[in-house]
């Protein structure tokens, strides 16, 4: 192994030698500590110090760095004090997530790491994010993100390269290549030579460091970053280098030949460095007991701090609280003046309003730039807020959402188009796994508008036309807001733009021409949470939302039904009340949704309904949705497919009953 020093000084020669030796010997106490059963996991980062430490100190502290579980050098190298380390690998309160996430899981804007969750593409999207929002600032910094060689086998890691690429995003991604993804070697993982082979694909540059060596490490990074600063753009680095013990602790490494394992614990980062170190003069043997000492004094000074430290103690309110971030909206009243338009120009009216109120606002998705989106809600955006702030986006759904994680860690605003809602099932990861954990986590707040066109009665078939809301209201952490009209489509998606909690904003595709309705001008707001009464009545109650809203007014009518019909508005959180109060009105509840039925909303209504005014019932609920089919094209098997004539018989049949 051959060390370069020419162009680092003595002072920053020996800082590197002490980082990574404190993050070698703070792993080999944990190794201790797990064997005795203090800690409940460790992935080791034994052999690998060189890179995470290298790219730290070759970073300013205020640019951003999402490390991996083996990357504990990052976190050190930035100065976190070792007990509150210690104290979250323990689940202790001196932790950063309050015991709800292990290990390296948590971030922290202090020292401007942002961590891993275990799905390891999105990080690489949500840097993605992060460097747009130095870009939008005008701020010439550098964020750096961590994945080992498996990861590259992810969709994720194509997408978040190639939105770099194409936007000039001043990202590092640092792939370890370190020879296994848990067992699986690199022969079964790519057919390239190198991973930076991958580059050309997106028109990217990139380079092959020794990861062994610190000092490669250190001068190739700091020298990149300088240069991206003033040129932004992304490289991709891949750092060569071996993991000497298993993928996580019981794992092992039975399954890698012990040959290769000898050759590599020859090349160890920290005995190397610190033989040449002692051959150039800069560290002798005293020096370094000296130093030794000193950290094996804080780590036990530290470790003494963390097991003093309490052990997390919550309530199920404080645990329920910590979800979402909490918000108190100022409500602001719609004005007098009004003008009738379509629920699809109440939904660009609202975005419109909302992008000159919050100048931190980025729109992004597919075609909605010049061309305007496929409904054309955008239509005439680029003029008035620019492409900086309208952005066309590569066919990605996960890599963007991943993205606007990122502003939204900057304190960005974001809104992402689906172009379909049917098409958010390629980005479900990060929206379920990232957005809607983060604020439970370690209290960073995914301030995110996921809109979804959705619904069927257009005959778009199975792939353009589903109402899915029922995939998110499992999910904790997520709000789901669904109008069935102009007036609130427009006061509800400013207020979606306005908390900063994730949203999905679900449009339902067949009333954006249909539905007229006059629509205060200007700035104002409608509360998320509240349901509306439609109409009033005392022999039934109708529940429901979006286009189902129609169908009940056009039936009801039809056949002058006394009913008081509730428009939920938002399905999470649920306005639980008004339901109750009107089904201790009526004593009848029927339940419609466009959505196939099992496993519905309508389902939970029911069930809730049925626990809290059980006494108050005077007749079975009744649930009507789609059937248990994917949603056909042809105009007759669509309208056999979606409740409208069912809702009408089990109307009746209510009624009579």
């Amino acid at each position: 192994m051959v060390f370069d020093n020419r162009s680092v000084s003595s002072k920053i020669q020996l800082e590197l030698y002490q980082a990574m030796l404190t993050s070698r010997m703070i792993e080999e106490k944990m190794l201790v500590l797990l064997r005795q059963g203090k800690i409940s996991k460790w992935f080791s980062g034994i052999g690998q110090e060189a890179i995470a430490v290298g790219v730290t100190s070759a970073l300013e502290t205020d640019e951003y760095i999402l490390p991996m579980h083996r990357n504990l050098g990052v976190f050190t190298t930035r100065k976190i004090p070792f007990y509150k380390l210690f104290g979250q690998w323990q689940g202790k309160d001196i932790g950063f997530t309050k015991g709800r996430d292990r290990s390296f899981h948590f971030g922290t804007h202090e020292y401007h790491i942002i961590g891993m969750i275990s799905h390891l593409g999105p990080q690489l999207g949500v840097a993605d994010g992060i460097a747009l929002g130095n870009i939008l600032r005008n701020e010439p910094k550098v964020c750096a993100v961590f994945s080992g060689e498996g990861g590259t086998s992810e969709g994720d890691f194509h997408e978040a390269l190639n939105i770099a690429s194409v936007w000039s995003l001043p990202v590092l991604f640092c792939i370890e290549n370190n020879g296994y993804g848990l067992s699986t070697p690199t022969m079964e993982q790519f057919n390239c030579e190198h991973i930076v082979d991958k580059a050309k694909g997106y028109g990217m540059e990139s380079h092959i460091i020794d990861g062994n060596n610190i000092l490669e490490v250190y001068t190739n990074v700091n020298a990149l970053a300088k240069n991206i600063r003033e040129r932004p753009r992304p490289v991709l680095l891949e750092f060569k280098t071996f993991r000497m013990r298993g993928h996580e602790e019981a794992s092992g490494t039975k399954y890698v030949p012990k040959s290769l394992i000898n050759s590599w614990k020859a090349r160890d980062p920290v005995s190397n460095y610190e033989n040449f170190l002692i051959d150039e003069g800069v560290l002798d043997l005293h020096q370094i007991s000296g130093i030794k000492d000193r950290i094996s004094s804080e780590i036990e000074e530290h470790l003494q701090r963390a097991f003093g430290a309490h052990d997390i103690e919550s309530t199920i309110k404080e645990e329920i609280q910590d979800v979402f971030k909490e918000y108190h909206p100022s409500q602001v009243l719609p004005g007098d003046q009004t003008e009738n338009i379509r629920f699809i120009d109440a939904v660009s009216d609202g975005l419109k309003e909302a992008m000159r109120r919050f100048d931190q606002l980025v729109i992004m998705g597919q075609d909605i730039a010049e061309y305007g989106g496929v409904f054309k809600v955008t239509q005439g955006f680029v003029e008035e807020f620019s492409k900086d702030r309208v952005r066309n986006t590569p066919i990605c759904e996960s890599g963007i959402v991943s993205t606007a994680m990122g502003l939204a860690i900057q304190n960005f605003k974001a809104v992402v188009e689906m172009q379909f809602a049917d098409f958010v099932s390629s980005g479900f990861n990060p929206i379920v796994n990232y957005l809607a954990k983060s604020h439970y986590r370690w209290g960073q707040q995914a301030d995110v508008v996921i809109r979804m066109p959705c619904g069927a009665g257009v005959g778009a078939g199975p792939f353009h036309s589903q109402t899915n809301e029922a995939w998110f209201l499992k999910t904790p952490g997520l709000k789901v807001v669904y109008p069935a009209f102009p007036k609130d489509a427009k006061g509800l998606l400013i207020s979606a733009i306005e908390d900063p909690n994730p949203v999905l904003f679900f449009e339902h595709k067949a009333l954006y021409r249909t539905q007229y309705q006059d629509v205060p001008l200007g700035y104002y707001n409608t509360p998320i949470g509240e349901a509306m009464k439609v109409k009033s009545g005392t022999a039934v109650t109708i529940v429901t939302y979006g286009a189902g809203v129609h169908w009940a007014i056009d039936i009801i009518d039809e056949l002058q039904v006394d009913a008081d019909l509730i428009d939920l508005r938002t399905l999470m959180p649920l306005d639980e009340q008004t339901i109750y109060k009107s089904v201790k009105k009526t004593g009848k509840l029927l339940i419609l949704h466009e959505d196939t039925l099992f496993c519905g909303l309508a389902s939970e209504i029911s069930a809730l309904v049925v626990q809290h005014c059980f006494e108050d019932l005077d007749a079975p609920i009744i649930r009507v949705g789609s059937i248990e089919t994917p949603i056909p094209f042809a105009k007759s098997l669509e309208n056999n497919y979606l409740p409208r004539t069912r809702f009408r018989e089990e109307l009746l049949k209510l009624i009579e009953y």
